[in-house]
Formats: structure tokens, C-alpha cells, sequence
């Protein structure tokens, strides 16, 4: 057991040091809007255009996303720190206070930098996850924004070069 639980450890920390986009992944249950902070997100497929999401298993966001059968990729910009950490935790009310665009059937965050509403196209096992595939329906973007990152357990933006010595848009640490 002692093997397994450091693999899983060091894979964990491995893994921590490629840096992802954050995202907030939104779906309904009737029409409570669920959400959840994310950034196991990626393309997928341009023929059909599809992406894929992969949430834990038990996670209630995995079941609405499930019966909904719709959910949207809300990718957050450099300014969203505070958005990822409210959809990180396990509360009442995740979208209070928060402004959202109902046009597609999901919540759509309305600070997202870009935002990609789905269907399910499939439901596919990941261990201890679920992968969505999920066929675009609607998707939008901010082309002047910047992202924010998660890299190392901690929050991130790109950051243009100021000197000679730091390559243009180096991750800088919060």
C-alpha cells in the first residue's frame, strides 16, 4: 500500500508542475445552477468540434452534468482568482454575487475570458473520473484578455517580458 500512496503522491506533485488554465465548469439540477473550479480541460476534436472535461466521480457537479446532459467551460483570466477559489469550495450558494448569462441553457460566467457551452456527447470512465466529451454548441472569447493559471498548487498569470533575462510570458507566481 505504502507504494501505491507514493506513486499517487509523487504523480500528484509531478502533474502540479504543468500549468493548466483554470476553469469553472457550469451545469443546472432542475434549475439550481451547479458549478465547480477546474483545469482538467482540454480540445479535443475540430471534426466534429468537441472538448472534454474530466470531473471527480464524487462530485455532485459530475451527476447534474450527467442528468443535464449541457454544461459550459467558463475559462477564467488573470483577474479570476477570486471566482476559482469560490467554485474550489463546497458551499450553499456558489453563484452568489456572481453574474451569469443564461442564454444557452447553463449558467455562462459573465467575467469568463471565454466561454464554451456543450452537450454530452459521451460519458466515458477515468479511474476515479468521469470524462465528458462534450459536442460545442456555443462558443465566445474576449480576444484581449490573458488567462489565469494554476501551476504548483498556486495561481498564476503570463506576464509580458520586462527584461532581456525573462522570456515573453513567463509565468509569474502570485
Amino acid at each position: 500500500m505504502t507504494e501505491i500512496l507514493d506513486t499517487t503522491v509523487d504523480f500528484r506533485a509531478t502533474m502540479g508542475r504543468l500549468a493548466t488554465g483554470v476553469s469553472v465548469i457550469t451545469t443546472r439540477s432542475g434549475s439550481t445552477p451547479i458549478g465547480m473550479t477546474a483545469s482538467a480541460v482540454s480540445a479535443l476534436s475540430l471534426d466534429p468540434v468537441q472538448l472534454l472535461v474530466c470531473i471527480g466521480n464524487h462530485l455532485y457537479t459530475r451527476t447534474a452534468i450527467a442528468e443535464h446532459g449541457r454544461f459550459a467551460v467558463n475559462v477564467l483570466g488573470e483577474d479570476g482568482e477570486p471566482l476559482a477559489r469560490n467554485f474550489a469550495v463546497s458551499k450553499a450558494d456558489k453563484f452568489a454575487n456572481v453574474e451569469t448569462i443564461d442564454d444557452h441553457g447553463v449558467p455562462v460566467l459573465r467575467d469568463a475570458i471565454a466561454a464554451v457551452v456543450c452537450d454530452v456527447a459521451e460519458a466515458l470512465p477515468g479511474g476515479d473520473h468521469t470524462i465528458f466529451v462534450g459536442d460545442v454548441r456555443h462558443c465566445s472569447h474576449r480576444a484581449d484578455s490573458r488567462p489565469l493559471l494554476h501551476f504548483a498548487g498556486g495561481f498564476g498569470t503570463l506576464r509580458a517580458a520586462l527584461t532581456g533575462n525573462l522570456p515573453k510570458g513567463a509565468l509569474r507566481a502570485r
